[in-house]
C-alpha cells in the first residue's frame, strides 16, 4: 500500500530539516534535555541570529516546540516534539555514579523521575529539591502507584544534602535548572510544567508521561552501557 502524499511530505520535511549539520546539532543538543536558544547557541558556539533561523526551520518541520519558563518569564525553552525523533540513537552520556533528578520541592516531578528510572533503567538514582516540601504530594503517590510504583510520602531532600560529586544532575523543572549554580548546575534539563498548579489526577498523569517517554528516550544513552 502507497503512503499517504501528506505523510510523504511531513517525512521529507523532517529529512530535510535534518540535511543541515547546524541543525542536526541542535537536535542533537535537545534529544537528551531541553534548552533556550541562547544555551543552544552558547552550547553550540554559533550566533544567535543563526541559531534563530534554524530553530524556525526546525519548529516548521514539526521536530521542535517552544515553551515558556515557569521561572523567568522572559525566557523560553525549546524541546524535541515527542515522537518526530523515534529513528534517531541519542547521544551516549558520559558515566555517571549516580543519576538526582531536581525539581523545587521534590514533592513530584524529581520524585516520580526516580522512581521511573530506577524500575526501567536501574542503577543508583535519587531525588531532591532546591526548597522542598515536607512532604510528597498525595496525587504524585497516587499516580504513581497506579503504575507500579513506590514514593516515600515522607522522603523528601534539599539538593545540598544530596548531591555528591559524579553525580549526573537532571532538572525536571526551570525554576531548578536557573536557580542551581556552580557545581550543582544540571547536567541535563527537562522543561516540565508543576503539576501542582493544576493540581488534578489529570495533571499529574501527564507528567508522569512526559517523564516516561524522556527516559525510554534516553536509555539507549544512559550511563554506564
Amino acid at each position: 500500500m502507497n503512503a499517504e502524499p501528506s505523510s510523504l511530505q511531513a517525512r521529507a520535511r523532517v529529512h530535510a530539516a535534518l540535511g543541515d549539520p547546524a541543525r542536526l546539532a541542535i537536535v542533537d543538543a535537545l534529544t537528551l534535555g531541553d534548552a533556550s536558544p541562547g544555551e543552544i547557541a552558547a552550547e553550540l558556539g554559533m550566533p544567535t541570529n543563526l541559531v534563530a533561523h534554524h530553530v524556525k526551520v526546525l519548529q516548521e518541520a514539526g521536530l521542535i516546540a517552544r515553551t515558556r519558563s515557569e521561572g523567568d518569564r522572559r525566557r523560553t525553552y525549546l524541546h524535541l516534539v515527542p515522537g518526530v525523533l523515534s529513528i534517531l540513537t541519542a547521544p551516549r552520556l558520559d558515566g555517571a555514579e549516580r543519576v538526582v533528578f531536581v525539581c523545587t520541592h521534590n514533592s513530584a516531578r524529581s520524585q516520580l523521575a526516580a522512581a521511573l528510572w530506577r524500575d526501567r533503567i536501574g542503577g543508583s538514582v535519587t531525588s531532591a529539591g532546591t526548597h522542598p516540601a515536607p512532604c510528597v504530594h498525595p496525587r504524585a503517590i497516587r499516580i504513581a502507584r497506579e503504575h507500579g510504583l513506590t514514593l516515600d510520602p515522607a522522603g523528601t531532600h534539599h539538593v545540598d544534602d544530596v548531591l555528591h560529586d559524579g553525580d549526573l544532575v537532571i532538572a525536571v523543572c526551570d525554576n531548578a535548572h536557573e536557580d542551581l549554580t556552580s557545581a550543582a548546575r544540571p547536567r541535563l534539563h527537562w522543561s516540565i510544567p508543576d503539576p501542582s498548579r493544576i493540581d488534578t489526577d489529570a495533571a499529574f498523569e501527564a507528567t508522569y508521561t512526559d517523564l516516561a517517554g524522556r527516559i525510554d528516550r534516553i536509555t539507549p544513552a544512559r550511563p554506564g552501557r
